[in-house]
């Protein structure tokens, strides 16, 4: 089982949501302390893939074990072998390369690793080498699997970070195995891809005005564009209005759970505390919420639009 969880915005409690629940299932597998590693095979997986960003480890705490650069591949070219016939230019969807008299330029920010310019070079002049683009880790906390990415400074595309880290961390036997995806926030191409070839949307949002506009787009993007099920935590639950609520009944999606505006919440937050080690009763809502998750999916019809 692979929940997405995103928010059309940040700040609503994304993270909150994705390392209590998970915090929750370690507990429940009677791993949940950060120095039992528990079974690692079975219990859940977390993935941060909010890679520009992450900071989920702030609570997790993970022990790092493994760690690896990753890039995409950018072309270079032998301007010995260049007839500078334009080409390559010609076929780049994305304005990547430019042939401006008999210089090539290359501009590996807008390149997204597609290899038609080597493809289509006549004289075979472009190869593709590694362009760094960032990190990926995994290791333990506790009875959770832990993995992020992490994005160079500077770089323009998160994406290739994240689908390097989905594909490194995520066996392909998972099973029913709990795997938590804390996605980025917005919808743009990086939510999309943090969201692809999962289980179920898990939708945070707060009761307000920003917050329900927001919430609109992304339910567009996770269920109507993608195909997947959604549901709906409500963060900060007593300010706002019933904008959120009115939202969700309209559009038949089911709210799964409430976290009320609370200052032991924030101030726990503030110390790099999770929820769920603050207020142990929040523990059995978590697992709950969990076990309605997994209903949400199993009444969902075959779909997987977003394979690919």
């Amino acid at each position: 089982m692979i929940v997405a969880i995103a928010s059309g915005k940040g700040g609503t409690g994304k993270t909150t949501v994705a390392v209590n629940l998970a915090l929750s299932l370690a507990s429940r597998n009677g791993s949940a302390s950060r120095g039992d590693p528990g079974d690692e095979e079975c219990g859940p997986l977390f993935l941060d893939c909010d890679v520009e960003e992450p900071n989920a480890a702030l609570f997790l705490r993970p022990t790092i074990r493994e760690r690896r650069e990753v890039g995409q591949m950018v072309p270079e070219v032998d301007l010995d072998a260049c007839t500078a016939c334009g080409r390559c230019a010609e076929v780049c969807q994305y304005h990547a390369i430019a042939v401006i008299g008999k210089k090539v330029l290359i501009f590996s920010e807008m390149c997204h690793g597609c290899g038609s310019c080597a493809l289509n070079c006549p004289t075979g002049a472009i190869r593709e080498v590694l362009h760094p683009m960032g990190t990926i880790e995994r290791g333990q906390a506790g009875g959770i699997a832990f993995a992020q990415g992490t994005m160079n400074v500077g770089e323009a595309m998160a994406v290739p970070i994240i689908r390097q880290l989905k594909g490194w961390a995520i066996p392909p036997d998972h099973g029913d195995r709990p795997i938590i995806l804390d996605a980025p926030p917005g919808t743009a191409c990086p939510v999309v891809e943090s969201m692809r070839k999962t289980d179920v949307a898990l939708m945070v949002t707060e009761p307000t005005p920003f917050g329900l506009h927001d919430l609109r787009l992304a339910v567009e993007v996770a269920r109507d564009e993608l195909g997947l099920p959604v549901g709906v935590v409500i963060n900060r639950d007593g300010v706002g209005d019933c904008g959120v609520d009115a939202y969700c009944a309209e559009e038949g999606i089911p709210i799964l759970m409430r976290i009320p505006l609370d200052r032991r919440i924030a101030e726990a937050y503030s110390e790099g505390v999770s929820l769920v080690e603050q207020l142990p009763a929040y523990r059995e809502r978590f697992q709950a919420l969990y076990q309605q998750i997994v209903q949400l999916a199993a009444k969902a019809p075959s779909r997987h639009l977003q394979a690919g």
